[in-house]
């Protein structure tokens, strides 16, 4: 059989029984939908290397793939990862947040803008600590659109690498 009929063949089958093993593999996994998404990726390509399946009538290929389908959510379930996740139906509580961090990150930042040159530190606090546009940047400063875009483009830069010198981003 050539490619573009066996891609044909494949198409139909997923048009035809994909949604149908969809729904089953979802009610089977309780509405884990990324695991039920894996699961039947899985039994498809499980059929499409097994061709003979595929010479066999519809009914007997929609049962192959509901078997095998039940059988990896059988098969996970009994696995140990599954024995060791927590099931539970409510979440941990959520870290509040104490200041430390934030009273850091604030000084870390403070000190990578005293490192740029005063026009691009110009730029860089009018556009994201004041929250104004460029064209009121421009106007302010008494400059084109263009060059405020190019000192903020460069600042932005200047800050990145400050802040990897010093190991704070990656």
């Amino acid at each position: 059989m050539s490619d573009c009929a066996q891609a044909a063949v494949r198409r139909v089958i997923h048009d035809t029984h994909g949604k149908a093993l969809h729904r089953y593999v979802l009610s089977l996994t309780r509405g884990d939908m990324p695991f039920a998404e894996d699961v039947v990726q899985e039994s498809l390509l499980r059929l499409w290397r097994r061709p003979e399946i595929l010479q066999q009538p519809s009914d007997a290929v929609r049962a192959w793939l509901f078997t095998v389908a039940r059988n990896q959510v059988i098969d996970d379930r009994r696995s140990a990862r599954y024995a060791r996740e927590l099931q539970t139906a409510e979440f941990p509580e959520q870290a509040s947040p104490d200041g430390i961090n934030s009273a850091c990150d604030k000084l870390i930042l403070s000190d990578a803008l005293k490192s740029l040159r005063r026009e691009h530190r110009v730029a860089v606090i009018r556009a994201y600590y004041l929250g104004q546009t460029i064209a009121d940047i421009a106007a302010h400063e008494h400059i084109p659109e263009g060059t405020v875009k190019s000192r903020l483009h460069y600042a932005l830069q200047a800050l990145r690498n400050r802040l990897q010198e010093i190991g704070e981003v990656a």
